[in-house]
């Protein structure tokens, strides 16, 4: 994204937003399901999108990204670039401006202060920060005053807008948090749940993995927004049954996240009720391969760390043969239809950051089956493949959700033709996307051979999200299971990429190099098999105006522009 282009697009999305309310609270409740209920507000504790998603209600940065992947400003004066001289011309900083008489939630001045905490909470070691890949290469932060933030690059940062920018890099309040610093972090529940922030709405109650209440925030910076004065986000349940509440039977005027098949949008279309929101970005549904070793046998805190490599995924073929005895294709007719297309990609979007990697589209499983016969991987007397006295066992975890449990079957019935022995997990959603260090069953812990899910980044620039794939962001006891490299992948090439971007201006280039990182943790080592590029679809009420879907941002990006239909 060119700098100036940010900056028009940032003027442009204000000049067409919807008009200011007449009063703020006028229209009295607003009631959101998230099949996924969140278990926590604080997005740095959590990699689960559910968990981001709730807490950008609460808590933002200087700056978010709008529908069209445009960086607008939300708690600064205006998106800093060269031109306007809020980047330095060497691209080594980004001065970032907090607008005059901003409020936090309890009354009291939002300042500069508050952004350098939340650095150092992010960063502080022992911590497990969830988002630390969006402080990636930030050296220094400069307050020369209450409404001034210098951060300073390790060299020079073609994309700057990372930290503080999105809904999984936002604001805290370094008042509430000062005590929960580094492995501090987790303990704080108070503040966890209830943080303390500068959006249209603040926390009144939070039940975790159920509900959150919220009222609209009296300091917020827009006097006559929200138009809703209570908001209450209620999880739980499935996407089935989150989608009939809004199309159906009118109960809810908004779920998010509605993951169901073309049949049932179809039906569900007929209801008179509401409206299917989507839209593509850079949502994937993959399947991770865990590469070290899940066993219950292992002790506590040695199971899936890279103290111990995994006996059946560390071998490539293996890995290889699992993908291309996927048929992709029909995973996209079962599951998603129009709202989905089959991908071999991590990055599947924007265009410019797209790779070629189209080879494993077309199901090949008599080539699966001999690149494991050449590997040594032959049938036993029951069918299951072995080598070494080992059976390929797998045990294939995912989400509870019916799609998800659709693909499930699917791929097991592939696998076992294939001549592995594969058994079934599924996790409620609430929990496999939490952030609980305690328990077993997340997906950062992975305690599975192979886990499936979706997942996607903030913004039209890939950088961070790729970054998350650095050797010192896989999650363990020593960070709470907190990092984001939930296969365990390390490769120090990798690293020299992610940071050669890091420092890439040109786009040409930084295109070539996103590429070739995807290509390296897809095709080349298949530590990661991408199955869909997914659209994301959420069910709005008729009743209900000001909806907006953004794929580049949290889909609560506006909710302060929500209004009830008179």
């Amino acid at each position: 994204m060119k700098l100036k282009t940010a900056l028009l697009g940032a003027a442009c999305a204000f000049a067409f937003a919807p008009a200011a309310f007449a009063e703020r609270g006028s229209d009295g409740t607003v009631n959101i399901l998230y099949a996924q209920a969140p278990s926590t507000l604080n997005p740095y504790l959590s990699s689960g999108t559910k968990d981001v998603e709730n807490a950008s209600i609460v808590l933002e940065g200087m700056a978010g990204f709008d529908e069209k992947g445009v960086v607008f400003p939300r708690l600064a004066e205006s998106v800093p670039t060269v031109e306007n001289g809020g980047i330095s011309a060497d691209l080594t900083s980004i001065t970032w401006k907090l607008k005059p008489g901003l409020l936090w939630s309890d009354g009291t001045p939002v300042t500069s202060a508050d952004a350098k905490f939340t650095y150092e909470y992010c960063t502080a070691p022992d911590g497990g920060c969830a988002q630390a890949a969006r402080y990636e290469g930030i050296t220094a932060i400069d307050t020369p005053d209450d409404q001034t933030v210098v951060i300073h690059f390790d060299g020079p940062k073609p994309n700057p807008y990372q930290a503080f920018v999105g809904g999984t890099s936002p604001i805290l309040q370094k008042a509430q948090f000062a005590a929960c610093i580094g492995a501090a972090a987790s303990t704080c529940t108070e503040q966890n749940f209830n943080p303390i922030g500068t959006g249209p709405f603040r926390v009144v109650e939070f039940k975790t993995n159920d509900t959150v209440t919220l009222e609209a925030n009296p300091n917020y910076r827009d006097p006559a927004k929200p138009a809703f004065a209570k908001m209450v986000v209620k999880g739980g349940g499935d996407a089935e049954s989150a989608a009939r509440a809004v199309m159906q039977t009118g109960e809810f005027d908004y779920a998010w996240n509605t993951q169901i098949n073309p049949e049932l949008q179809a039906q569900m279309a007929t209801g008179g009720k509401g409206k299917f929101v989507n839209g593509f970005g850079t949502l994937v549904e993959r399947i991770e391969m865990n590469m070290t070793d899940p066993s219950p046998d292992l002790a506590e805190g040695e199971r899936s760390t890279t103290k111990h490599p995994h006996p059946i995924l560390s071998d490539i073929n293996v890995r290889t043969a699992l993908s291309k005895a996927i048929d992709r294709q029909i995973l996209v007719d079962v599951g998603y239809g129009n709202a989905g297309r089959p991908t071999c990609n991590l990055v599947p979007a924007p265009e410019l950051f797209a790779s070629d990697n189209t080879g494993c589209i077309a199901q090949d499983m008599e080539g699966a089956k001999k690149l494991l016969d050449d590997a040594g991987w032959v049938p036993g007397a029951d069918g299951v493949r072995e080598k070494d006295g080992r059976k390929l066992h797998i045990l294939y975890q995912t989400s509870t959700n019916p799609v998800r449990q659709d693909f499930q079957a699917l791929i097991k019935d592939w696998w076992t033709e294939l001549g592995a022995d594969v058994e079934l997990k599924n996790v409620d959603a609430s929990v496999f996307f939490g952030g609980d260090a305690g328990s077993p069953d997340t997906f950062q812990k992975f305690y599975a051979d192979v886990e499936m899910y979706a997942n996607n980044f903030d913004g039209t620039d890939p950088e961070p999200y790729l970054a998350s794939y650095l050797c010192n962001k896989i999650p363990g006891p020593e960070n709470q299971w907190q990092g984001e490299n939930i296969n365990r992948f390390c490769d120090p090439a990798y690293d020299a990429l992610v940071a050669e971007m890091g420092k890439t201006s040109d786009m040409a280039k930084r295109a070539e190099l996103a590429k070739k990182m995807n290509d390296m943790l897809t095709k080349d080592s298949m530590v990661i098999v991408p199955l869909v590029d997914r659209g994301r679809l959420s069910a709005a009420s008729n009743a209900l105006g000001g909806v907006n879907l953004n794929t580049w941002d949290t889909e609560m990006w506006n909710v302060q522009d929500w209004f009830r239909v008179k």
